[in-house]
């Protein structure tokens, strides 16, 4: 059922972002000049059938193979193209067949616009529960990117095995969703515009820490997060006193992440040569590293910063040879929790 009500909504009930009915999936600020800038080298006519208002984009992403969950006509997978370049690659994944066949249509003008040989994206029809299938290979992606798609999904779980399996070691999953403050009635799941709107399927966060853990993302970084505004009296009315957020997340494939942050004394020191993060790095909502400054961290975050694609952004002190204890601090942060980002070092 749940599955059905999306195609609908996505495919037949919306025809711009306008006809949203909540700003679940609205990113509250306008994007940076350079994204900007990437947008306006779009077609036309996959402008006007995205049907969201956000876009979930890390850093560093030259030359890389990035997976688009949900994708839809592309102008998501579009405006990342530019930003990996002629080297890198973009493959897009949606269920809306309508959407995907947008998508198709127009790769040989985009590569055009965009000065490329040749297109470096491809687009794939099918559920983003089965990557397998789609023929995504194993440990092919080094970044998989989403904007609320994961709640759309009837089987998160297999979206985070699906996601792990296609990530390369030292890989990152970039997303952003919408979750809740408690565990939704099930009564909630099929009404088709809470679910096209992105609420039936939120996940109580704590539950999203589980699963995600489980599937082997041991380290969630909760990175921003904001409470959502839902102003539609119906939709109000509809989910009852239950408080709903967006947050972006940052998921690390790699292997020996411990459970907790634990302080082996090191520190980094970041080079500010990450193109739109010059002034500071912001690796998550405790971890805003300013160039030059010597930043003690947790063993985990220094694995993700020393064996992941920001390696030769900073430089590192230290190792693992001596345990002081859990680094002070350490908890994991919750979307709905104020982040302190004035902190000069702290672990979530």
């Amino acid at each position: 059922m749940k599955i059905y009500v999306v195609k609908h909504y996505y495919g037949e009930v919306l025809a711009s972002s306008a006809d949203l009915k909540t700003d679940a999936c609205c990113a509250p600020e306008p994007p940076p000049p350079r994204i900007r800038a990437a947008l306006a080298k779009i077609h036309p006519e996959v402008l006007a059938r995205y049907y969201g208002c956000g876009l979930i984009v890390p850093e560093k992403l030259e030359s890389l193979s990035v997976l688009d969950l949900g994708c839809g006509a592309g102008r998501d997978a579009y405006t990342l193209a530019q930003l990996v370049g002629p080297a890198g690659r973009v493959t897009g994944v949606d269920m809306t067949p309508a959407q995907i066949e947008v998508a198709r249509r127009h790769e040989p003008w985009h590569a055009d616009a965009f000065g490329f040989d040749r297109p470096n994206t491809a687009f794939l029809a099918g559920q983003i529960e089965e990557l397998d299938r789609l023929g995504v290979a194993p440990a092919s992606m080094d970044v998989v990117v989403s904007n609320c798609v994961v709640n759309l999904a009837p089987d998160k779980r297999a979206v985070l095995d699906q996601v792990w399996r296609a990530l390369k070691e030292g890989g990152e999953f970039y997303f952003s969703d919408i979750y809740a403050d408690r565990r939704l009635p099930e009564g909630l799941q099929d009404d088709p515009v809470l679910v096209g709107e992105c609420l039936a399927g939120a996940l109580y966060w704590g539950d999203f820490i589980a699963l995600a853990k489980a599937a082997g993302f041991a380290d969630p970084r909760l990175v921003t997060s904001r409470p959502l505004r839902i102003e539609d009296e119906a939709i109000a009315a509809r989910v009852g006193a239950a408080g709903f957020f967006s947050a972006t997340y940052r998921l690390f494939k790699l292997g020996g992440l411990e459970p907790r942050c634990e302080d082996y004394g090191q520190a980094v020191r970041y080079r500010g040569d990450i193109a739109g993060a010059e002034r500071a790095f912001a690796l998550d909502a405790h971890h805003r590293i300013e160039p030059g400054r010597i930043f003690p961290v947790c063993g985990n975050t220094w694995r993700m910063l020393k064996d992941t694609r920001f390696a030769a952004n900073f430089e590192f002190f230290g190792d693992f040879s001596r345990h002081y204890g859990v680094f002070p601090g350490c908890g994991e942060a919750l979307p709905f929790a104020p982040s302190d980002e004035g902190a000069a070092a702290a672990c979530c």
